[in-house]
């Protein structure tokens, strides 16, 4: 299948998502807590859902989302979907627009295609490894800011209120809250931002699109040791990543611990 093929069956899923979720208010919509970790899921995250779901995966494909009950059956497939159908609920419940719709593909475990949408703001990156990204229909790259120059770093908005990047604030690093993670990687993707990287595990859902984005435009992904991820897993759960252009990169690792 040619990627390009792919990269319109994205695209049609984050507007048709967005349509979904258009009826829904930002700041004004009733929530409920999963079980487990508690976290919040909408109407809107469902209504998403069923939509990518239907629309996205084809005969021998698989599936992984945030709101769908994991099937085992996604182990066997070459070709996954990867979804999280409002990534940043937190944020899309208390009204900033920081929250966004993400799809990505994977094959053999590996991401080579995906978008994000965030509705809220108009913003558009898309992309794969083969045919590069785009950044609301332009050509976009990561950046690739030289010693001298800060780097904008994007990173969680609770780890930060929990102090726990404080370590990070100095003179090279300024780091500038975002709810998404999803909406993060994709704006280090289209060169709006320098780098980011997690402090606590993340799910492949959170992280397959923004993987292709970073990748595709010139990026590199890597856990916090270096070491190259692998997602279609039996557990979705992702330990840690570290996504910028490749002058800042090598920076990072040391100061997370990795070699």
């Amino acid at each position: 299948m040619a990627r390009a093929d792919d990269i319109d069956r994205i695209k049609d899923g984050l507007l048709a998502a967005a349509e979904a979720v258009a009826p829904f208010t930002p700041g004004d919509i009733a929530f409920e807590r999963k079980e487990g970790r508690g976290d919040p899921v909408t109407e809107a995250d469902q209504a998403a859902d069923t939509v990518l779901r239907n629309l996205l995966p084809q005969s021998g494909e698989g599936w992984l989302s945030e709101e769908t009950v994991d099937d085992a059956s996604r182990l066997e497939c070459a070709r996954v979907w990867v979804v999280d159908p409002i990534d940043g609920t937190r944020e899309f419940i208390e009204g900033i627009p920081e929250w966004c719709i993400s799809i990505g593909l994977l094959e053999d475990g590996v991401p080579v295609a995906g978008g994000i949408l965030n509705p809220a703001t108009g913003e558009l990156v898309l992309g794969s490894v083969e045919t590069g990204v785009t950044y609301n229909g332009a050509p976009a790259s990561v950046s690739e800011p030289g010693p001298d120059h800060v780097v904008t770093v994007l990173a969680s908005r609770s780890e930060i209120k929990r102090g726990e990047w404080a370590a990070f604030e100095n003179d090279r690093f300024l780091v500038k809250p975002c709810g998404s993670v999803a909406y993060k990687l994709g704006l280090v993707a289209a060169g709006q931002a320098d780098a980011t990287w997690t402090l606590v595990p993340k799910s492949e859902w959170d992280v397959v699109a923004g993987t292709a984005l970073v990748r595709g435009a010139g990026g590199l992904v890597t856990l916090a040791d270096g070491d190259a991820p692998r997602f279609n897993k039996p557990s979705p759960l992702f330990p840690n990543y570290v996504a910028a252009g490749k002058t800042v990169s090598g920076a990072i690792g040391p100061m997370l611990g990795g070699p």
